[in-house]
């Protein structure tokens, strides 16, 4: 697999990245002992300066210490680290800790929410939540029930609240939020419920809105204008709507459950979307836009700069809602601002950032069978689109039909799960899924509040590959291919953490932290933690010393079935049949790991 543009230099992390944005934000990430955003920075490379932990000595670590949650679900996400102060939160019911590093990890706040239960029923794919975040002296929250809190991040005390959705058509949430400048940038989750999605901007001292862009629907909704583009190209007025039947719009999806970054240069935030409504694409035939898209939008106004829409009219259910990893490259001599993103429909990108120009389009997994390719011919009128198997499309084949051997599964070649990029070595480590599945749509019926999915699918692990369900590679995305490849027994659903001590670490969803060299992939270190690791890998420094944290509970899509106590195969939208051999390699927990070199 290999570029379509050639590329002149390695990849560089984009040092300007933190050079404004809110000032309180800044200066907690210009010190590389706190960790003080989910994603590490605003650019999403979640990788640390700190290099106490190095090839050389990784395989000396111990834990440290350790802290259990008290909640019993998927724990995604991570703590925060904030000077002496680490903030821990829970899956459902979103309970949030401050724990003071300086007195043994003493509780110095909890803040336990009291929602009303029944939003579980309409939480897709476990109860998870990922992470809190800080800004101006503040801890926030967004509640599963949509619920966004601001909490003084000494004492505890709830400053504002705010309501986001309405979990009674569907509306939840399960993503962390992201502060620029003085707004507070907020998705939501419901995609399986038929919602309409959105992107809002909150004051981030008051609590109220500044602006909402829904991700389909009229111009006016989704804040486009004259001047957004896709391939540079002006975008048609009301674009999304041509692209429905009637009124499908209103409940087409499009939810923003993912990860947000930033460019504070250009003043535009970055996310994805998420599937449209229902997964049986008979029932919405149209490119459905501007489901399973990356957008680029102004932070003030959230009017949008340019679009790219990856799997137009899905019949897979590719949500587009994963990281974008911002980086610097000189191409042919001249600096270029990236965009890399790894789809969960098996094809890692490479936009220009400032502009949406497409240059890259490969698979980073080679049993992805559902397209050949995306077609990057610019003078064609399929430019930037899937070329996509017959065989593989369901909708093709036709409701009531069972398509089988589709690669990959729904829950893609990765999920939600963050890779991680080192400047010191250029590579991406790309936490991956090798599993594909049958997929059966039918006819569903709308009704808020009730699942709005009409498909059945089983999954099961890559024919013809190691028999397991997973991978962690290391990505060239200079020659566009993979360098090393770690082979997992299940899906690898932890986020990546690399480090200048020229470490990546992941965990497994057998309940593994793994430390791996960056260059060579050669394991350097393993320790099992009481659950299955969902979570994401962080590091922070107190008191001269470097420690590496992760939170373990099983759970997320992967892990429902134990999460959950289902049984039935085709539960957790065909997951519960394809990990059901998890049991037999942990069990339900939540606690906090810290790991730290020996005195």
């Amino acid at each position: 697999m290999k570029y379509t543009l050639p590329l002149a230099a390695s990849l560089l992390m984009t040092s300007s990245l933190v050079a404004t944005a809110n000032d309180s934000v800044k200066e907690a990430m210009s010190d590389p002992g706190n960790w003080a955003i989910q994603t590490g920075d605003y650019a999403n490379t979640r990788f640390s300066t700190l290099d106490q932990i190095t090839n050389e000595n990784a395989g000396d670590l111990q834990v440290a210490w350790t802290f259990s949650t008290g909640v019993l679900r998927g724990h995604e996400g991570g703590p925060l680290i904030i000077d002496n102060m680490m903030y821990v939160h829970t899956p459902f019911p979103n309970n949030v800790f401050a724990l003071d590093l300086a007195d043994e990890g003493k509780i110095v706040w909890r803040y336990e929410p009291r929602q009303d239960t029944d939003v579980v029923a309409v939480m897709c794919c476990d109860t998870v939540h990922r992470g809190v975040a800080y800004a101006d002296g503040m801890i926030f929250l967004h509640q599963a029930d949509t619920t966004i809190v601001a909490l003084d991040a000494m004492t505890g005390e709830v400053k504002w609240t705010a309501v986001n959705g309405d979990p009674s058509v569907g509306e939840t949430n399960t993503a962390t939020v992201m502060p620029v400048n003085d707004k507070l940038i907020v998705g939501i989750s419901g995609g399986e419920f038929g919602v309409q999605g959105h992107l809002t901007a909150y004051n981030l001292h008051t609590g109220e809105m500044e602006w909402r862009a829904y991700s389909v629907g009229p111009d006016d909704q989704i804040l486009f204008d004259e001047n957004t583009t896709e391939h540079g190209v002006p975008v048609p007025a009301n674009s999304s709507l041509d692209s429905w039947e009637g009124d499908q719009w209103k409940i087409g999806g499009g939810t923003t459950w993912g990860w947000f970054s930033y460019d504070p240069d250009l003043n535009l935030v970055y996310y994805g979307t998420g599937n449209p409504g229902t997964w049986n694409p008979a029932q919405r035939p149209g490119d459905n836009k501007w489901t399973m898209a990356i957008i680029a939008r102004d932070a003030d106004t959230g009017v949008a700069k340019w679009v790219y829409q990856k799997t137009p009219f899905d019949e897979w259910d590719y949500d587009g809602v994963n990281e974008n990893i911002l980086v610097d490259k000189e191409i042919d001599g001249e600096m270029r601002k990236l965009l890399v993103n790894f789809d969960r429909n098996g094809f890692a990108y490479t936009l220009d950032r400032e502009t949406g120009e497409l240059l890259v389009a490969e698979k980073f997994d080679p049993t992805v069978n559902w397209a050949t390719h995306v077609d990057m011919d610019r003078d064609s009128e399929t430019y930037g689109r899937p070329m996509v198997v017959a065989e593989y499309s369901t909708f093709q084949q036709g409701e009531d039909v069972n398509t089988t051997g589709i690669c990959p599964a729904a829950l893609g070649t990765k999920d939600q799960q963050p890779a991680a990029f080192s400047p010191q070595t250029g590579l991406f480590y790309v936490p991956t899924n090798h599993v594909c599945m049958d997929y059966e749509p039918f006819r569903v019926s709308y009704t808020a509040g009730q699942p709005f999915v009409g498909a059945t699918l089983s999954m099961y692990p890559t024919p013809d590959s190691h028999g397991g369900m997973g991978n962690f590679i290391a990505w060239d995305a200079v020659n566009g291919e993979i360098v090393w490849s770690i082979p997992e027994k299940f899906s690898v659903w932890s986020g990546a953490l690399a480090t200048a001590g020229d470490v990546v670490f992941y965990g497994t969803l057998e309940g593994h932290l793994k430390a791996i060299d960056a260059h060579t992939g050669d394991e350097l270190y393993r320790f099992k933690t009481p659950s299955g690791i969902i979570g994401n890998v962080t590091t922070y420094e107190f008191d001269g010393k470097q420690y590496i944290a992760v939170l373990s509970g099983i759970g997320g899509w992967a892990g429902i079935g134990l999460a959950a106590g289902l049984t039935d195969p085709s539960d957790g939208l065909g997951a519960v049949g394809g990990y059901s051999a998890l049991s037999d390699y942990t069990a339900l927990g939540g606690q906090l790991t810290v790991f730290a070199l020996p005195d």
